[in-house]
C-alpha cells in the first residue's frame, strides 16, 4: 500500500485519503458520540448522538445507521463534543449542533439540527474541540477560532469567548488539531504550535502552564498532529511518532502511565497517520498496519479484550488507509474503501444498525459495506434451535430472522439473543429457546464481521 500520508502535502488539504475510485467511503471523522463520513460521490453521511442537532438531520434524534444529510460537494468532516463542521469544494465551511459558546461561529449562540453556512469559501481545513470550540483554515494559511475560550485554546490572547471566526494566525498554517480544550497548529516549515489547556503538560512545553498564545513547541520537521484529551501526538518527517501529556492508561504509549511535559518518542520510524481518542491513540504505518494503547474500557482498541495497553498493540496487519478515534470509540478505513468500528455504540456511533451497547464491539466490525450472510438454515420447529458455524476470522456475530429474503439487511428483524461473540478460528454454537413464534420454516441467517 502506498504511504497515505503525503507528507507536507496532505496537511494542507481537506481530503486526507486517496482509496481506489470505486470506493464506498473516502473520508471519516469522530466527534464524541457521533460520527461523519464521506462517500466516493461526495455525500455526506452521520450516525450516532443527536441530542443537540449535530447529525444535521432536522431532529434530534439518535440513529445506529448511516443517514445521508447532504447528497454532494462535501470533501471533508470534523466533529467537536456534540457539534459539527464540514466543507464543501467551493471552500464554503457548514456547521451544526450545539453552539452555547458560539463555537459554530454563525454570530448567535443558538443550537442548530440543519446545515448552515458559516464561510462562503476559502476555507480548507477545520477542527472540533470537545469544550465548544472550533478551529479553521484558509487557503492564504491563516488560522481562525471561534467558541470556547476559557482555558486560551483559541490563541487570540484573551479568556473570551467568541461567536465570529476570529483570525489567530496571518498564515503559513497547514494543519490543525483540537480535541478537549488544546489546539495545535503545524506551519509549513514543519515547526508545531500549542495553545490552551496545559493540566498534564499536552502542550509539550515543559510546564503545566496554560497560554492563551500560540508558543512553539518544535522548530522544525513535525508532518502530522493529533490531540486527545490532555495528550497531543505529533510525526516527524522520518515517520517517528512522539507523544506528550496524560498518561494514566497508557495511551502515550511509553511503556509507562506517567505523565509528560515534554515530547517523548514512542516509535521510531514508518508512521504515517494518528488519531487521539478520550485517552486512547491510534496510528497507522506505512505497511498499512493499524495500531492502538491505551483505555480500553469499551473496547476501543480493538484486540477482543478490555485491557488498557501502555504499549503499541497491533490490531490489523496490513490494508487500512485512515484512522478516526471518538471519545471511546474508533474508526478505520480499509484501501478498498469499507469502513470499520470497534469500541462503545451506546448512541450508535458506530453505525451498524444493531441496538446500542456498551461496550460495543470488541474487535473490529464491518459497517459498509454491510457484510453478506455466512450461513443459513431452515428449521423444522419452532423450539431449541442450534445453529453451529465456523468462526472464519473472528469477530462479532449477529443472528439474524427474516421471513421474506427480498427484505435488504437492513430491514431484517434481530433476535434478542443477538450477539454472539467468537474470536479466532474456532467453532460456535448458540442454541435459541423459543426461538420463532412465527411458525415453521421461517430462514435464520448468521452475519460475522472480521
Amino acid at each position: 500500500m502506498q504511504s497515505v500520508l503525503k507528507y507536507g502535502l496532505v496537511l494542507l488539504l481537506w481530503r486526507a485519503v486517496a482509496i481506489q475510485a470505486a470506493t464506498t467511503v473516502t473520508n471519516i471523522a469522530a466527534g464524541e458520540y457521533h460520527s461523519l463520513l464521506i462517500k466516493s460521490d461526495g455525500s455526506l453521511w452521520v450516525m450516532g448522538d443527536n441530542s443537540d442537532g449535530q447529525l444535521g438531520d432536522g431532529t434530534f434524534n439518535n440513529t445506529n445507521r448511516p443517514e445521508q444529510i447532504v447528497s454532494s460537494s462535501v470533501i471533508a468532516v470534523a466533529g467537536g463534543f456534540a457539534h459539527s463542521l464540514f466543507g464543501k469544494s467551493d471552500g464554503s465551511l457548514w456547521g451544526m449542533g450545539y453552539n452555547y459558546a458560539g463555537q459554530l461561529g454563525d454570530g448567535t449562540f443558538n443550537n442548530t439540527n440543519q446545515p448552515e453556512q458559516i464561510v462562503s469559501s476559502g476555507v480548507v481545513a477545520a477542527a472540533g474541540g470537545d469544550t465548544s470550540f472550533s478551529l479553521f483554515v484558509k487557503s492564504d494559511g491563516s488560522l481562525w477560532a471561534m467558541g470556547y475560550n476559557g482555558y486560551g485554546q483559541l490563541g487570540d490572547d484573551t479568556f473570551n469567548n467568541t461567536n465570529r471566526p476570529e483570525q489567530i494566525v496571518l498564515g503559513g498554517v497547514v494543519a490543525i488539531a483540537a480535541r478537549y480544550s488544546h489546539s495545535l497548529f503545524l506551519k509549513s516549515d514543519g515547526s508545531l504550535w500549542a495553545v490552551g489547556d496545559n493540566y498534564d503538560g499536552e502542550l509539550g512545553d515543559g510546564t503545566l502552564n496554560n497560554t492563551n498564545q500560540p508558543e512553539q513547541i518544535v522548530p522544525n520537521g513535525v508532518v502530522a498532529i493529533a490531540a486527545g484529551t490532555r495528550d497531543s501526538l505529533f510525526v516527524k518527517s522520518d515517520g517517528s511518532l512522539w507523544a506528550m501529556g496524560f498518561n494514566n492508561a497508557g495511551q502515550l504509549g511509553d511503556g509507562t502511565l506517567n505523565n509528560t511535559n515534554r515530547p517523548e518518542q514512542i516509535v521510531p520510524g514508518g508512521v504515517v497517520a494518528i488519531a487521539a481518542g478520550s485517552r486512547h491513540s491510534l496510528f497507522l504505518k506505512s505497511d498499512g498496519s493499524l495500531w492502538a494503547m491505551g483505555y480500553n474500557g469499551y473496547g476501543q482498541l480493538g484486540d477482543g479484550t478490555l485491557n488498557n495497553t501502555n504499549r503499541p498493540e497491533q490490531i490489523i496487519p496490513s490494508g487500512v488507509a485512515a484512522i478516526a478515534a471518538g471519545f471511546y470509540y474508533s474508526l478505520f478505513l480499509k484501501s478498498d474503501g469499507s469502513l470499520w468500528g470497534m469500541g462503545d455504540d451506546s448512541y450508535g456511533q458506530l453505525g451498524d444498525r444493531f441496538a446500542p451497547t456498551s461496550p460495543g464491539s470488541l474487535v473490529p466490525e464491518q459497517i459498509l459495506p454491510r457484510p453478506q450472510p455466512l450461513l443459513n438454515e431452515t428449521i423444522s420447529s419452532g423450539t431449541n434451535l442450534r445453529i453451529t458455524a465456523n468462526c472464519q476470522f473472528g469477530g462479532k456475530f449477529y443472528l439474524l430472522a427474516s421471513t421474506n429474503l427480498i427484505q435488504p439487511l437492513s430491514q431484517w428483524t434481530p433476535l434478542l439473543t443477538n450477539s454472539i461473540r467468537e474470536r479466532g478460528s474456532n467453532n460456535f454454537s448458540v442454541m435459541l429457546g423459543n426461538a420463532v413464534n412465527a411458525g415453521v420454516g421461517q430462514r435464520f441467517y448468521i452475519l460475522q464481521s472480521q
